[in-house]
């Protein structure tokens, strides 16, 4: 199976705007003095020139149309309630009531006929006990070395994350990530991305000693290049890329332009000994979504 995917499925927003539910703990979101009309053409705007830069270097995307109804601000970022596997699709329990309704069956159906999937594993009835795990934004996957990488919060309980390693044979690495204030990061793809040879990871998140070492030790054990982010540049959403491929397997970090900015060239030139890096501009998504482009690309294995 491929590590890395040649193909991401990602959802046009048709109501894109600032979510208040998602913002009790999700300290990257900020409101905008813009109109809601505004907020959404441009949102729309960054989205199609993300897409196009993607599709330019041979990157697969499949596009869906958000519906109209019911209204849904966070859409864009589907990575949260499905992500696929060779041979099963996950759906997962969302926070945020708001979030629930992007679920949606004809997306599921649709990725179930063209691929072949054999299953499907239902996780979303933990809602009904609290018990939340959003997706690729909780997880962070090494799939060729089969490990889950994981910052407990309230978007990704304990249990839940050790039932899927489980599911899926995953040897599972939970931690404690916080922010500079000493909230907890709400999702792992905010503070750590992880590419074939490298993981870009903001180690002062994690203040526990034995944790910082565990995660060390499993970088070093699997080849991967550790290239460390501040804070601050945790903050300017450096921490949530993705590696993708063209179809020859050439691989790209995708990023935000905003954190290509915060990058200081040590670093840009430690990322581009593995992956060319593509920097869209979606700084209102981000802005005001508290997401950045990882969390736009839901990746699809098959």
């Amino acid at each position: 199976m491929k590590s890395f995917t040649n193909t991401v499925l990602m959802v046009r927003p048709a109501n894109f705007g600032y979510n208040a539910e998602t913002a009790e703990n999700n300290a990257f979101q900020t409101k905008l003095d813009m109109s809601t009309d505004e907020v959404r053409l441009k949102a729309r705007e960054e989205f199609d020139e993300m897409v196009s830069l993607l599709r330019s270097k041979e990157v697969e995307v499949i596009v869906i149309e958000d519906t109209e109804v019911p209204i849904k601000p966070d859409a864009i970022f589907p990575n949260n309630w499905f992500s696929t596997h060779q041979g099963s699709i996950a759906i997962y329990p969302m926070h945020a009531m708001s979030r629930r309704v992007e679920r949606r069956g004809d997306i599921i159906d649709n990725l179930m006929s063209a691929n072949h999937y054999a299953s499907i594993r239902d996780y979303t009835h933990n809602e009904q006990l609290d018990i939340i795990l959003e997706g690729t934004g909780s997880l962070i996957l090494d799939r060729d070395n089969m490990i889950a990488y994981a910052c407990t919060s309230v978007r990704t309980h304990e249990q839940l994350f050790l039932q899927w390693c489980q599911d899926y044979r995953y040897e599972p690495m939970s931690f404690l990530a916080t922010d500079r204030h000493d909230q907890a990061i709400y999702h792992t793809n905010v503070m750590m991305a992880l590419g074939s040879e490298y993981v870009v990871i903001c180690m002062d998140s994690i203040k526990d000693l034995t944790d910082r070492q565990k995660l060390l030790d499993s970088f070093s054990a699997t080849g991967k290049e550790v290239i460390t982010i501040s804070f601050e540049q945790m903050e300017q959403f450096a921490g949530n890329m993705l590696q993708v491929e063209d179809p020859d397997g050439k691989p790209y970090l995708v990023m935000s332009k905003t954190a290509y900015e915060t990058l200081d060239q040590s670093q840009i030139t430690q990322i581009e000994q593995y992956a060319e890096i593509l920097s869209p501009d979606i700084t209102l998504i981000e802005t005001i979504g508290g997401g950045s482009v990882r969390c736009m690309m839901a990746e699809i294995f098959a």
